[in-house]
């Protein structure tokens, strides 16, 4: 069974996410799959947390279980005080419209808008407009003032990627969930995108959780989860790039051990 590591500093206040014996299996009988193996572990509100594992060990399964994009197969996956399995298909999709923001490696953007009409997007499609003040912050956060007019063919990876996550911040989520944003990014573009997601935490009071394989990567945040083979193995605080792989070595170390 899974150890829980609690953020700490915890405030009394739910956790931003959580994960109670979460389980996550595919297929069935001799096929089946498990994928997570009652994973507990929360995620504190205005925190930077990386997932990390080796490829397979389920890290960008349990995002997408606590982003409500899959259903869990046993336990628990809550945003904020929100049972996911509780929920019907309309009510997950307006908690995710509403509460959850998504950066992606592949960008995700609609090559015939602007760039403000992509940040904007979830805004209009809820039927709500933008709090002007809030866009502004977000649009300065982001470094994009220069770049609105422009549509995605006309921006750079970098640019690109910096109006996703402008548009992740836009509606004020929960929690925003980041998929390997900086895959598709030279290193120089990649580390901006990982200051623009480390300032909207310490800035803008924003909580970021990203799956990542990258221990440079993992260094921009304040908190480091291991998985292996399903399960938290790990964690570490206040990481940085020689620590990263160093904690993950020892961990696989002990896993070849057994």
């Amino acid at each position: 069974m899974s150890q829980t590591f609690p953020s700490p500093g915890l405030p009394a206040t739910e956790p931003a996410a959580r994960a109670t014996g979460l389980t996550k299996a595919y297929g069935n009988g001799s096929t089946q799959v498990t994928a997570l193996d009652e994973v507990f572990v929360e995620f504190a509100r205005s925190r930077f947390t990386a997932v990390m594992g080796p490829s397979g060990s389920g890290k960008s399964t349990l995002m997408h279980c606590l982003a409500g994009l899959v259903p869990v197969t046993s336990g628990s996956a809550r945003i904020g005080g929100i049972e996911l399995s509780l929920l019907k298909e309309r009510e997950l999709t307006q908690l995710r419209r509403d509460k959850v923001g998504f950066v992606f490696q592949g960008f995700n953007l609609l090559p015939t808008l602007t760039a403000l009409e992509n940040i904007t997007l979830p805004l209009r499609l809820a039927g709500q407009q933008p709090d002007t003040a809030w866009l502004e912050t977000v649009i300065a956060t982001v470094g994009l003032a220069g770049r609105l007019g422009h549509r995605p063919a006309e921006l750079s990876g970098g640019q690109q990627q910096r109006v996703a996550v402008a548009r992740a911040l836009i509606s004020r989520p929960e929690i925003i969930f980041a998929d390997e944003p900086t895959g598709n990014l030279d290193s120089r573009s990649g580390a901006e995108i990982l200051g623009f997601l480390r300032d909207s935490v310490r800035e803008l009071g924003q909580t970021v959780v990203m799956v990542t394989h990258d221990p440079v990567a993992a260094a921009y945040a304040d908190r480091v989860v291991f998985l292996a083979d399903g399960r938290v193995v790990d964690e570490l605080h206040e990481p940085t790039a020689d620590r990263v792989p160093d904690r993950m070595h020892r961990f696989e170390a002990q896993d070849h051990t057994r």
